[in-house]
Order: C-alpha cells, then structure tokens, then sequence
C-alpha cells in the first residue's frame, strides 16, 4: 500500500508539472503577442503623432545659448485622419511672447514607413493652402476649425524615423535623405531636416538650407532646436528677456539662424 501511495503521488506531480510547463507556454505564447500587438507599424505612427503634439519651448537652450537660439514656442495638434489611417497634425511655431503670430507653419502627415523601407515611421510635412486661416489653430474649439484636409497643399519634406538603439536617451529619430528637398528660401536651393523624439518629451529639430554649391545658406549651425514640453505654468519667468518678442535686429539676424518662411 505503502508503494502504491508513492506510485500515484508521483504521477500526480508528474501531472501537474506537465500543466505547469503548458501554462508557462501558453503564457509566454499570449505575452509574445501582446508585445507584438504593442509594436505594429501603425502603433509607432501613432506613438510619433502623440510624442510631436503639444505645446513645446526652446527656453532652456535660448539661456545657455542666446547668440545661437531664441526662445520660440512649437505647437502642435490633431487636425484630421485620412482615408488610410494617416494622422494629419497642424504645426506652427512662433515667438513665446507673441504666439498669435505664428511665422512658420505647416502641416505633418505621419504614417507607416512602406514596407520595403527600413524605418518604422514616415513624416512628412506639406505647405498650407490658406496658412492665415489657419494661425492658431490649435487655440480654437473644434467646430471653430478649418476642414484640414481640403488645405493640404504642396509637399515639402519627409523625414524616415526609426526607433532609437539602446542605450540613447531619444525614442525615434531620422533625417531626410542627403540630398534633401528643393527649397529656394534666401539664395537655397535644397534643404534638410533632423529630428529626433526623445524619453523626456523633447523634440529636437534641425532644418537647414544649402546653396547649388552645398554651402549652408540657412538654419542654425550650432546644432538643432531642442524644444522641451510647456511648464504647468506657461508664465514662468515671464519677465525673462527671452521671454519678449525679438527687435528688430535679431529677427534680422533670423534670416541666417532661423527659417522664418520656407514655404
């Protein structure tokens, strides 16, 4: 009887870790999907989308570097999706003090990289069909809005993003290819942008303008804007000298450090 209790114990535990092993499986099978359903081509897209939108300042960088950058607001919001599933944001940038005068603007459709392509996701930015219309866009009600996708007009650049290898502090980053897009803004004929979407919330950017004979006729030399998410309170340090719109002598001096209408 003695024996006969050893003999059915052991094939009870033989069972059970049997079961153990199948639920381990099972579980690791039911993971690897959730991790894959987490990382499809569309759900980087829409990480891209959601990382870009906001409101954003070169604050920091304009008080450790004033000769070079100046404290400019990006802001950045859904404006409508397309018929593939494409994400169209809004996108203007503007000084801190004067934020109803946007000089730069445009729209982003950001998608899926294709297939064939070795990145995860595709940024591309268009000009405005009516940009007027369209200054502080993202300030108003939403049935205060133009219809976005009637405006988008020409194409002007697409950046490649793929995800960041280890160990950097960035998430996704890309360029466009060497050659760029035309561009004949201040004596260009091409040009060129970096960005780069950082853990913290930053969005670094890096636009220049190049001459027929590769020369750097536009857009900072020192490195890219880092623009970093808005404070709780958008007044912070609202006496700062950064913090007022530009003389006239420095806006002047944004005609080589700064793109202030590429289109």
């Amino acid at each position: 009887m003695g024996s006969g209790e050893e003999d059915t114990g052991g094939g009870g535990g033989a069972v059970r870790g049997a079961v153990l092993k199948a639920l381990v499986v099972v579980g690791g099978v039911l993971l690897l999907r959730r991790l894959r359903r987490s990382t499809t081509r569309w759900d980087h897209a829409r990480a891209v989308a959601d990382a870009l939108s906001g409101e954003k300042f070169s604050r920091e960088q304009a008080r450790k570097d004033p000769d070079n950058f100046f404290n400019l607001r990006m802001l950045t919001c859904p404006a409508t999706e397309m018929v593939d599933g494409s994400r169209v944001l809004y996108f203007e940038q503007a000084f801190w003090r004067s934020p109803e005068k946007p000089f730069r603007q445009r729209f982003y459709m950001v998608k899926p990289c294709p297939k064939e392509m070795k990145c995860d996701v595709e940024l591309s930015s268009y000009a405005i069909r009516d940009a007027e219309e369209y200054k502080n866009f993202c300030d108003r009600q939403k049935d205060q809005r133009p219809q976005a996708e009637e405006d988008i007009a020409e194409h002007l650049t697409t950046i490649h993003l793929s995800r960041c290898g280890r160990g950097k502090r960035c998430l996704y980053e890309g360029s466009t290819p060497p050659e760029g897009f035309p561009n004949n803004w201040s004596g260009a004929s091409y040009c060129t942008s970096d960005l780069s979407i950082h853990k913290n919330g930053e969005v670094h950017i890096w636009d220049k303008g190049f001459d027929d004979e590769g020369n750097q006729v536009w857009g900072t030399k020192a490195g890219p804007y880092e623009f970093k998410p808005a404070p709780k309170s958008k007044y912070d340090d609202m006496f700062s000298p950064l913090n007022f719109s530009a003389p006239l002598s420095l806006e002047k001096k944004l005609d080589k450090a700064y793109v202030i209408d590429d289109q």
